[in-house]
């Protein structure tokens, strides 16, 4: 009696008809609604485009929801030149890139202790950090307001003698609100890594730091960078706590600063939309240059585990 022996399948063997059957299957509902959320998600900021190009004497002729008159270019420069964007740009700058790497350098250091060690308080304090997020940062405003009101600094470091009034404020308080998430994302992430890569390095003598260093965080860096996208964006576009606490309008951020071209009893709504159009391009720019590093940020962190 001879057995007989069924091949091993390949890889490259075609899959059984009924999966097949559900690839080609076309999915209608799922490209309109895919088409219907594009369409929402695009229609403000074609509309606001569309606005910043016409003439605000147009728009009083014709109306909002209208199509006549001319287009043009003029509300760009006009809104550059009097709202002073390009000093407003470097403020975000100041704000946002010291606030980002602040955030990450933190998180990483929290997230690389509670996934790569097990000790007694690991969940707690885990907890702790990610529980922050569930409060409203609104409802924090009026005692940080006050803390940072009376928290003394030398006239060298603050022209106010407190933090009010400084980019320091915006920094702590948005580095403070931001490093839960980021914790919980790269928590997650870590605790995917094999646990024998650790284990060597301190076999062979390395210590926490260089383990963080060396080993951790190179493998992170899809997740980093996922983050340092989301982070940018999320911080750029903060726009209450630069109006909390700055009472500067020199110092404030582009989001915050284009309020000046709005004024007390009349507003320009063709050169705000200009304005605000403004203020999208360097997001713009960071997400298409990051786009490859944050999609596989997020499809390594889902798959891994």
């Amino acid at each position: 009696m001879t057995a007989t022996l069924t091949p091993p399948s390949r890889v490259d063997d075609p899959l059984p008809p009924s999966r097949t059957g559900n690839l080609n299957k076309p999915h209608y509902g799922t490209h309109l609604f895919l088409l219907v959320m594009a369409a929402m998600w695009l229609l403000p900021l074609v509309w606001t485009l569309f606005t910043a190009m016409r003439p605000k004497a147009d728009t009083d002729k014709y109306g909002y929801f209208s199509f006549g008159g001319a287009f043009n270019f003029d509300n760009f420069s006009n809104a550059w030149v009097q709202a002073g964007l390009a000093k407003y740009f470097v403020n975000s700058v100041i704000i946002t890139v010291p606030t980002v790497l602040l955030t990450l350098v933190f998180a990483s250091m929290m997230a690389f202790a509670v996934s790569r060690f097990t000790w007694r308080f690991n969940v707690t304090l885990l907890i702790m950090f990610t529980a922050g997020n569930l409060l409203p940062p609104q409802v924090l405003a009026a005692p940080l307001f006050s803390m940072f009101k009376f928290f003394p600094l030398p006239l060298s470091i603050s022209d106010s003698g407190n933090l009010l009034n400084t980019y320091y404020s915006v920094i702590m308080v948005n580095t403070a609100f931001q490093i839960g998430f980021c914790t919980f994302v790269l928590s997650n992430y870590m605790k995917a890594l094999p646990v024998e890569l650790t284990e060597a390095a301190l076999v062979d003598g390395a210590s926490v730091f260089r383990q963080y260093t060396s080993i951790i965080l190179p493998l992170c860096r899809p997740a980093l960078a996922a983050l340092a996208t989301l982070e940018t964006i999320f911080i750029y576009n903060d726009f209450f706590w630069p109006l909390l606490f700055i009472q500067s309008g020199d110092r404030l951020p582009v989001t915050t600063g284009i309020k000046n071209l709005q004024g007390q009893f009349f507003s320009d709504y063709n050169l705000i939309a200009a304005g605000a159009t403004f203020t999208i391009i360097p997001t713009l720019i960071i997400y298409l240059a990051l786009q490859r590093h944050f999609v596989a940020g997020l499809t390594l962190g889902a798959s891994k585990g």
